[in-house]
């Protein structure tokens, strides 16, 4: 069983802000299963699917970004999911934009709901696929920029990396060799 966890915020005023690239790359994989989002629970709203006879479960967590730990952690205890199973999508300040990357641990860095995550956790050695957001040409306040709308143009871009994002969760909750998955979708 993998659990997918797509990091962001739950108002509609928040669908199309930088903060919900995880949002959206969990629906993308979402698509991809055939499967909606369709029940609430450990405060998160989740799909479940199969992949190649593994359950898959998916989970947008209702708890705004900075608390998102919480949903995350209910989740792993519902479902009994190891650290291996689990695999957190979410924004990141520190890559820059569109780049998609891909770990096999690490810290929360500048990410809040990252930090929120780990906290409540209490290990660090999960998957988490980061897409980078980071535009060198904006000069606001991380806390705003982040909650800031995509720009237009940037819509491919964006949808292209939520996809690749969506693509390397399914890789490795099918079994594919991390090493393999990085390789294929770091950049």
């Amino acid at each position: 069983m993998y659990l997918i966890v797509g990091l962001g915020n739950p108002e509609e005023k928040y669908a199309k802000t930088f903060h919900n690239m995880g949002f959206l790359a969990v629906g993308d994989v979402a698509e991809a299963l055939g499967v909606k989002f369709k029940k609430k629970e450990c405060e998160a709203s989740v799909a479940e699917g199969y992949l190649g006879g593994e359950k898959i479960v998916l989970a947008r967590p209702l708890t705004y970004m900075n608390a998102s730990g919480r949903a995350v952690k209910q989740l792993v205890a519902k479902y009994k999911i190891s650290p291996a199973e689990l695999v957190v999508i979410y924004d990141d300040y520190d890559l820059p934009k569109g780049h998609v990357r891909i770990r096999p641990s690490g810290s929360a860095g500048t990410h809040n709901g990252m930090r929120s995550v780990i906290a409540e956790l209490g290990f660090t050695d999960f998957a988490r696929i980061r897409i980078g957001i980071r535009d060198e040409e904006t000069d606001i306040p991380l806390i705003n920029y982040v909650l800031s709308e995509v720009k237009k143009e940037d819509y491919p871009l964006f949808i292209d990396a939520c996809k690749r994002a969506a693509e390397a969760a399914l890789a490795l909750a099918s079994g594919e060799e991390f090493e393999r998955v990085m390789t294929k979708y770091n950049g």
